[in-house]
């Protein structure tokens, strides 16, 4: 059971699976979900100081190398549009764009993205973890409600 919950809390910091793929992962396996959806969360939450203060600068500096310079150069690009597109629609209420952003379990959304974004935008570190936890709790509840939906449907 240990490795279920091991492999729950993994696949929830991998970057585009995130939360949304840790949360059916944990719960189609059995783990309950009010213990699945802290796991998960946890485990989305750690890599965001990481990306807020290191991902922009290491994306940065491997965009001009051979492997690797295309794909960081999306992820670049990504970020930057991103981030314009929450400063377009979001003005001064870029809180809760963000927040939106990171909550609504759509592909190319979660808190890599939304952290990126955020580092992208110059956003204050505090403010920025605080609406991407609240994203992310938001995606966790959708999930979670999504996941027991789907589970009793088959059962």
């Amino acid at each position: 059971m240990l490795k279920k919950y091991i492999l729950t809390f993994l696949i929830s910091m991998v970057p585009i699976v995130e939360l949304r793929g840790g949360v059916p992962f944990g719960i189609a396996c059995g783990i309950k979900w009010y213990h699945a959806l802290p796991l998960c969360m946890i485990g989305n939450m750690i890599p965001v100081p990481f990306i807020f203060f290191f991902a922009r600068k290491v994306l940065e500096w491997g965009k001009e190398k051979p492997v690797i310079g295309r794909f960081f150069t999306w992820c670049l690009e990504k970020g930057e549009r991103g981030g314009q597109k929450l400063q377009e629609k979001a003005g001064r209420g870029l809180f809760v764009a963000l927040l939106l952003f990171v909550g609504i379990p759509l592909p190319g959304t979660g808190a890599w993205t939304g952290t990126l974004a955020a580092s992208f935008l110059n956003m204050d570190f505090k403010k920025s973890v605080v609406a991407v936890i609240c994203g992310v709790l938001l995606a966790g509840i959708i999930m979670t409600v999504l996941s027991l939906l789907g589970v009793s449907a088959f059962t």
